[in-house]
């Protein structure tokens, strides 16, 4: 498969991978009602750290990512300052790190700061999650081959088309009005569109039900499909229809018997073409093809007039309709899941889960992300509004509010070797023990599966194995016995988990046994925190 190539990309080629983890840091005062760890989420903080924090308790968990980033149209003023540990890297960035349209190379630090992006987001994505990427021509021929070597060729699903501008550009230089935009879709299926039962009829009161014409034409060519191509005749009244240039979907046999239980629609006329009767009870899938073409009658202007709407001005530039992304996300994730947004702007994609959590009754999860200060002003401001609704709007369900919550959070110091030594960068208990199991064995928890469950530590367990994490983000306790594996505890750890047939693994700053005996008791242990990265497995 061919490849892209961009300067820079043999230094940013593994830069996911070095981006230290940070715990997300809940800010009560502005969250809304929020639930539990598990509920939505606003995060105000550089994407590329964000997705790396969510890591520990999401990845193959998201079923829908709908991101919408920069353009790179040279307008936007967007700044690439990604710390990349490579001197030539930073080099570069240094004498211009700002992109706008007369940088040269602005094409190569769109492509550096998408890269690293989207490797992450394929690691949160569900194995039959779908990620959808808005785009326009500025950029569209490279994310796709950077979408077909990082999420794969075969995981292609469309290039969607939305018609975005409403009515013609009469400024462009060139002669054309440019009215579209793109949606890139990877994953492995869409939903499709829901059969509309109002096609469906019984005007002959037919006893099988309701019913709609179908066709019969088929596709093949004589010479590749002879048993296709026949004249076909009413056996009541000995019309002759002939055989179409392409000829029948069904064969003699299946044709008759579709004659047989009276299902072939008959003209009057030997020009016409007969039809089949498909019943609505006989169909196994409700759902039809989802067209290429997107979001039929929604423009920009249409997230435009939202905002407005809910802000009573302009706040934002360019914002998607709320419609468009729903309409997205009905395909992703059409019932209950995880939607992310990690370009989150105005919030769009918040207010399309919860107005579609409204219309068909599910529980679909958000998660944004947003780097820049206006995170509580406008993306987080817009999601309080529409759930608790706007008053003096024309949109009931706005003016009664769509209902919900979130848990706003910023990005806390990395989990990392020095800052844990120095002792003024200790993480939560959950988010550390969140961080190990990750980093330990891969799995993936909820929050709510994180906290210590007994005096020994016991955070979680599964088939194999039960994980344990002495710790308290307080210096005196972790330099005192009480964060110490002795033999007594050690004991216990071993019974409860053999118990069950399982071995341990214990997180802690220090042991006073050594591990030829925790070997025969079972355990493996881990010293915090030059152990972090040790494997479980």
């Amino acid at each position: 498969m061919p490849e892209l190539d961009f300067k820079g990309k043999q230094h940013i080629y593994a830069h996911h991978l070095t981006v230290p983890y940070r715990p997300l840091v809940p800010d009560a005062e502005l969250s809304l009602n929020p639930t539990a760890p598990d509920d939505n989420l606003i995060i105000h903080g550089d994407n590329l750290d964000a997705l790396k924090a969510l890591l520990p308790r999401y990845a193959g968990r998201v079923k829908c990512i709908y991101i919408d980033p920069p353009y790179n149209t040279g307008n936007e003023g967007w700044v690439y300052n990604d710390k990349v540990n490579s001197p030539l890297m930073r080099e570069w960035l240094q004498e211009n790190g700002s992109v706008d349209g007369e940088d040269l190379e602005r094409h190569d630090k769109w492509l550096c700061m998408m890269w690293p992006r989207l490797h992450l987001l394929k690691e949160l994505l569900a194995d039959d999650g779908v990620i959808f990427v808005s785009i326009d021509d500025n950029e569209q021929h490279h994310l796709r081959m950077l979408m077909d070597e990082i999420f794969g060729e075969s995981s292609f699903l469309a290039e969607l088309v939305w018609k975005s501008r409403q009515n013609i550009d009469n400024r462009n230089v060139t002669g054309v009005s440019i009215d579209h935009e793109y949606v890139l879709c990877y994953g492995t299926s869409l939903r499709g569109d829901e059969r509309k039962a109002g096609q469906y009829s019984n005007p002959d009161n037919d006893p099988r039900g309701d019913w709609a014409s179908g066709n019969m034409v088929g596709l093949a060519t004589k010479e590749s499909r002879p048993n296709l191509h026949f004249d076909l005749i009413d056996p009541e009244t000995g019309i002759n229809y002939g055989c179409p240039p392409r000829g029948w979907r069904y064969d003699q046999e299946g044709m008759a018997r579709l004659i047989s239980e009276g299902r072939i629609l008959w003209p009057e006329t030997p020009e016409g073409r007969p039809r089949v009767k498909v019943f609505l009870k006989d169909l196994k899938n409700r759902f039809t093809g989802f067209s290429s073409i997107v979001g039929d009658g929604v423009f920009t202007r249409n997230g435009t007039r939202e905002i407005e709407e809910i802000f009573s001005s302009r706040v934002f530039d360019f914002p998607k309709s709320h419609e468009l992304i729903q309409q997205l996300i009905l395909q992703g994730c059409p019932d209950d899941g995880i939607v992310m947004d990690s370009f989150a702007g105005s919030g769009t994609t918040a207010h399309a889960v919860l107005a579609l959590n409204k219309e068909d009754g599910r529980d679909r999860k958000f998660i944004l992300v947003e780097c820049e200060d206006y995170a509580d002003t406008i993306t987080a401001e817009r999601v309080r509004r529409v759930i608790n609704g706007v008053p003096d709007l024309k949109d009931k369900s706005l003016r009664e509010g769509l209902g919900g919550s979130f848990t706003y959070c910023t990005l806390g110091s990395p989990i990392e070797l020095e800052g844990m030594l120095a002792g003024d960068a200790l993480p939560p208990y959950s988010a550390l023990a969140a961080y190990l199991l990750h980093t330990a064995s891969g799995i993936s928890a909820g929050a709510a599966d994180l906290e210590r469950q007994n005096e020994d530590g016991l955070f979680y367990s599964d088939e194999r194995t039960d994980y344990y994490l002495l710790y308290e983000p307080n210096v005196d306790w972790l330099c005192s016995n009480q964060g110490m594996l002795n033999l007594e505890r050690s004991k216990r750890i071993s019974e409860a988990s053999r118990g069950e047939g399982k071995r341990a693994i214990v997180f802690g700053p220090g042991k006073y046994i050594g591990q030829r005996d925790l070997t025969g008791m079972g355990i493996t242990f881990c010293q915090l925190p030059y152990e972090m990265h040790k494997s479980g497995q």
